[in-house]
């Protein structure tokens, strides 16, 4: 597989600079969260349009949208085994209200599953 782009951090940068409030802050603290609960995921990139972490390929992304914000764990939902009642799930991915970051421990969870299906790889 590829490596992601040596400027990706920049590139995500750029992105969340681009983005109205709230949805910059929402998504500036998620990339913060999202990469303590990955530390092995050093690099950063734009995947499939949206910033995104990298750990033995695309681990997970974030992305804003006109009426909420969304992870996507770069990969079917259903197959991480994680019990996500009473979120908005679909199959590739979870959606939030715009201003509304993820919990942390959602997101420690959503990151070592990813890690856990891409190390299984």
């Amino acid at each position: 597989m590829p490596k992601p782009p040596a400027d990706g951090a920049a590139k995500i940068d750029a992105y969340l600079a681009g983005l109205a409030e709230p949805a910059r802050a929402t998504l500036t603290v998620m990339r913060q969260h999202l990469r303590a609960a990955a530390p092995k995921a050093a690099t950063e990139a734009i995947h499939y349009g949206m910033p995104a972490l990298h750990y033995l390929g695309p681990l997970i992304g974030y992305r804003a949208f006109a009426a909420h914000w969304s992870l996507f764990p770069m990969g079917r939902v259903e197959d991480l085994g994680l019990d996500l009642t009473g979120y908005e799930v679909s199959r590739g991915g979870i959606r939030f209200p715009i201003g509304q970051p993820a919990h942390v421990a959602l997101v420690r969870k959503l990151v070592k599953a990813c890690v856990a299906r891409n190390e299984a790889k």
